[in-house]
């Protein structure tokens, strides 16, 4: 279905365009056979099959052959030299992407859109998200997403350089700010771990980035939720574990803006939690009976406080979930990726914090935005509470391995 990833060893810019397009036939599938092959190759080029595959007089003797597949042929071989491709021994005329080509991800080319799948209330794209966002007809409510870390190690996905980082952030989100509704939300989910060069001391990025949004796209901030993650690996080791300058980090942050603080779409009566046994016994006998002064007179407690009964209480703005659990429906994706040769992305957003995130900061029918979606957790989340959605991602390979996420949904369609 979608292009493989290649390791840098094998860079695919490096390749002309028509051959990163022609690995793409490859991708998701055990072999392909030349005749599938010749099929597949005349579908993206527009043409009918038989025009396709049209013999012509070739060379001196005039015999007639298809140049259309000799030249797919060609490529083959051209590939299996770099070693991109190989026979399937045994099976005459089949071909496979080497084990190095299926262990990697392969970029959407600037200016395609190609549609990965869809629900009845989503779209998932392969594409990068410029040449999405800056064409949207319709305002969006949510841009709910974990961006790239700017980390010293890329992760196969790629990673931008700490020095470039505020200013591509920025370009890439441009196109949202420009197309969100008057009260809309940008949740953004960083790295807190990222530190000066050689140094344990922490790098400013994250205060320039949520400086620069402001600055930039006349944004508000609106609060700092911390992701407190129980089972987030010791570390930084050098800093921490080695030379004992830092604590083991625990949390990263979701910064929260609108284009609009009196208006923000935000709502806590969405996630309200269940009260404790105690205050609702608290509620139940009418509330305080006592008088208390508290903290120099900050906080006063009189006769009836806390007696109104109330639906629920306001979670705190500390979200603690792991980021090992998976739910059902990504198990069964990781597994059916895993059947066919698929890499499955290093770091997904866990559910149950973007399953939160959506509930409080969308309202039900609201569009949601993910212009990094990698596994499409966003778009999961979205999903299942009712909002649509739409996402981007660069990398075909995680397009094709989400798509089995969304199988048991309304109206569920796969692009190819």
């Amino acid at each position: 279905m979608f292009g493989q990833q290649l390791p840098l060893l094998f860079d695919p810019d490096a390749l002309p365009a028509g051959h990163r397009e022609f690995l793409a036939h490859y991708a998701g599938a055990t072999s392909v056979d030349n005749q599938a092959l010749y099929r597949k190759e005349a579908s993206r080029t527009g043409a009918d099959t038989a025009d396709f595959l049209q013999r012509s007089p070739v060379g001196t003797s005039g015999d007639l052959h298809s140049i259309s597949a000799r030249r797919l042929r060609w490529w083959q071989q051209s590939l299996k030299a770099k070693g991109w491709l190989e026979p399937v021994s045994g099976k005459r005329g089949h071909w496979r992407l080497t084990d190095p080509a299926r262990k990697a991800l392969t970029p959407q080319g600037r200016g395609r859109v190609l549609l990965g799948y869809s629900t009845d209330l989503g779209l998932a794209l392969w594409s990068n998200s410029e040449d999405v966002f800056g064409h949207l007809g319709e305002p969006i409510s949510l841009v709910l997403t974990s961006p790239p870390y700017p980390l010293a190690n890329p992760r196969a996905y790629g990673n931008v350089p700490i020095a470039q980082y505020v200013d591509w952030l920025c370009s890439m989100l441009e196109p949202l700010v420009r197309n969100l509704d008057d009260g809309a939300v940008i949740a953004l989910n960083v790295s807190n771990d990222v530190f000066e060069t050689k140094s344990p001391a922490r790098s400013t990025y994250r205060e320039r980035l949520v400086i620069a949004l402001c600055d930039r796209f006349a944004l508000f901030k609106m609060d700092e939720i911390i992701w407190n993650c129980p089972n987030k690996p010791p570390g930084p080791i050098q800093w921490a574990s080695l030379e004992r300058f830092q604590l083991n980090t625990a949390w990263e942050p979701v910064y929260v803006f609108t284009n609009n603080p009196h208006r923000c779409l935000a709502n806590n009566r969405r996630v309200l939690q269940a009260h404790t046994d105690r205050h609702m016994a608290l509620m139940k006998k009418g509330g305080e009976t006592r008088t208390r002064t508290n903290s120099d007179g900050a906080y006063r407690i009189y006769p009836g406080s806390y007696g109104t009964l109330t639906a629920g209480r306001i979670p705190k703005n500390v979200i603690t979930c792991s980021n090992s659990k998976s739910d059902p429906d990504l198990k069964r994706a990781k597994a059916m990726a895993r059947q066919d040769g698929l890499p499955l992305h290093g770091a997904p957003m866990p559910l149950e914090l973007a399953n939160f995130l959506v509930q409080y900061l969308s309202e039900e029918g609201s569009l949601v935005a993910d212009l990094f979606a990698g596994w499409n957790t966003t778009g999961y989340a979205a999903q299942i509470n009712g909002r649509r959605w739409i996402s981007a991602e660069k990398h075909g390979e995680y397009v094709a391995g989400s798509a089995e996420r969304f199988s048991r949904f309304n109206g569920f369609e796969r692009a190819c």
